[in-house]
C-alpha cells in the first residue's frame, strides 16, 4: 500500500477551482463571432504553385491553339457548380487510379483568359494588366461557370479602369445583357444615350442592327425618351426661373412701397442721397414701370401693355400679401375685395401661379414669401 502511494502527489489529483463569479455586464460575445481569417502571401504562393506545377492534377483543360491547362477536379468542383456537374468525382478517382485524367474543353476565348480564370479559382487573385486585357472573356467564363464574385471583379475592371469606349460599348452592352451583369449593362446604356450620335456610326452598332434589330429599336426608343425628359427638364428649369423672378419682383415692390429706393419711395419718407445700392435686382425695372403707370394717359382705357403688366403685378402682390389692411402697397386691399367677384376659371389660374411661385422659392432653400408691412 505504501509502495502504491510512493510518488503520489495529492495536489495533482485535486480538481481545478471553479472560476470566480463575473458580473452580468461583463459577458463576452466573442464566441458568437466568426474566427479571424488572414490570407497571407505564403498561402497565395502555395495555391499559385499548386496551379503552376500541376501537382497531382487529374483534369486536363483544352483551350484554343492546342493549349492544355492542368487542374484538380476537387478544386474546380468546389469553386463552380457547373464544373461539379461536369466532373463526376467517382469517375475522376477511377481515372486517376488508372493513370488517366478527365478532360474539359474551354474554347472560343483566348487561352490566356482561360488561364486567368482557372488561376482565380485557386488563389482568388489575378494579374492586373492581364485581367484588363481579357476582362470581357473572363466575364463570359465567370457567367458560364456560375462564379458571381469573379463576375463582379470583371465588372469593376471594365468600369473603374475606363475600358469602355465609344467603339466597344455596343459589344460590351450586349455581353452584359447575356451575362446578366446589370451594373455594367446600365452603365453602357447610359453611355450610349450620352454619346449616341458618335456610337451610331461605329461598326459595333451596324453589327447589332443586323444581329439584334429588336435591341436596336429599344435603344432608339430610349434615346427618344431621354430627349423628351431633357426637354421637359429644361422647360421646368425655365419655368422656375420665371417664378423666381416674379417672387423677387414682389419683394422689390414691397421694398419700394415700404422703405423707398433710389428715386421712388413712400410719401411719408425722405430718400437719402447716400443710401447703399439696392439688393433687389428687379427694383430698377419696377421703378420705371411705376413711373410710367403713374403718368400714362392710356391707363384708364386699358390700352397700354405696360400698365396692364403693372395691374397684374399689383394683383399678384395682393394674393401673396398676408395682411392687406395695413399693407403699404397701393390697391392691395381693393384687389382682395375684387377677387370675390372674379371669374372662377381666372381664379384657378391665379391660385396655380401663386402656388408655383411660393413652391419655387421654398425648394431653393430660401424662406417662404414674407411681405413687409408699412408701420
Amino acid at each position: 500500500m505504501d509502495r502504491m502511494n510512493e510518488g503520489f502527489h495529492p495536489e495533482r489529483t485535486l480538481p481545478n477551482p471553479p472560476p470566480l463569479p463575473v458580473a452580468l455586464t461583463t459577458y463576452s460575445y466573442k464566441s458568437r463571432k466568426s474566427p479571424h481569417c488572414s490570407f497571407s502571401t505564403a498561402t497565395k504562393h502555395t495555391w499559385d504553385s499548386l496551379f503552376d506545377e500541376g501537382y497531382r492534377a487529374d483534369v486536363s483543360i483544352y483551350t484554343d491553339n492546342g493549349g492544355i491547362i492542368y487542374a484538380h477536379a476537387s478544386i474546380l468542383s468546389m469553386a463552380s457548380p457547373v464544373f461539379k456537374s461536369m466532373l463526376n468525382l467517382k469517375q475522376s478517382r477511377a481515372h486517376s487510379r488508372s493513370g488517366h485524367r478527365r478532360s474539359i474543353s474551354i474554347r472560343g476565348v483566348p487561352p490566356e483568359a482561360v488561364q486567368i480564370f482557372i488561376r482565380f479559382l485557386y488563389s482568388s487573385c489575378f494579374e492586373e494588366d492581364k485581367m484588363q486585357k481579357h476582362a470581357l472573356s473572363v466575364l463570359v467564363l465567370s457567367h458560364a461557370y456560375a462564379i458571381p464574385h469573379l463576375k463582379r471583379k470583371c465588372e469593376c475592371q471594365l468600369l473603374d479602369k475606363g475600358l469602355i469606349t465609344r467603339d466597344n460599348v455596343v459589344d460590351i452592352f450586349q455581353l452584359a445583357l447575356l451575362c446578366d451583369a446589370p451594373r455594367l449593362s446600365l452603365f453602357c446604356h447610359r453611355f450610349m444615350l450620352k454619346h449616341f450620335k458618335a456610337i451610331s456610326g461605329t461598326d459595333g452598332w451596324d453589327a447589332m442592327k443586323k444581329s439584334h434589330p429588336v435591341l436596336e429599336k429599344q435603344i432608339l426608343k430610349s434615346v427618344i425618351d431621354e430627349d423628351i425628359r431633357d426637354k421637359e427638364r429644361v422647360r421646368k428649369i425655365n419655368e422656375r426661373k420665371v417664378y423666381m423672378q416674379l417672387y423677387e419682383a414682389m419683394e422689390a415692390l414691397v421694398h419700394i412701397c415700404k422703405d423707398g429706393c433710389q428715386t421712388i419711395g413712400p410719401y411719408d419718407k425722405i430718400l437719402k442721397k447716400d443710401q447703399l445700392p439696392c439688393k433687389y435686382s428687379a427694383c430698377k425695372g419696377l421703378e420705371l414701370v411705376i413711373r410710367h403707370f403713374a403718368g400714362c394717359e392710356m391707363r384708364v382705357g386699358g390700352g397700354c401693355k405696360h400698365c396692364k403688366r403693372m395691374w397684374q403685378v399689383l394683383e399678384l402682390h395682393s394674393r401673396l400679401c398676408a395682411n392687406s389692411d395695413v399693407c403699404g402697397v397701393p390697391l392691395c386691399r381693393n384687389f382682395k375685395l375684387r377677387r370675390r367677384r372674379q371669374n372662377k376659371k381666372d381664379e384657378i389660374k391665379w391660385r396655380i401661379l401663386v402656388r408655383n411661385i411660393v413652391r419655387s422659392k421654398s425648394i431653393s432653400g430660401a424662406p417662404l414669401f414674407s411681405l413687409g408691412i408699412k408701420d
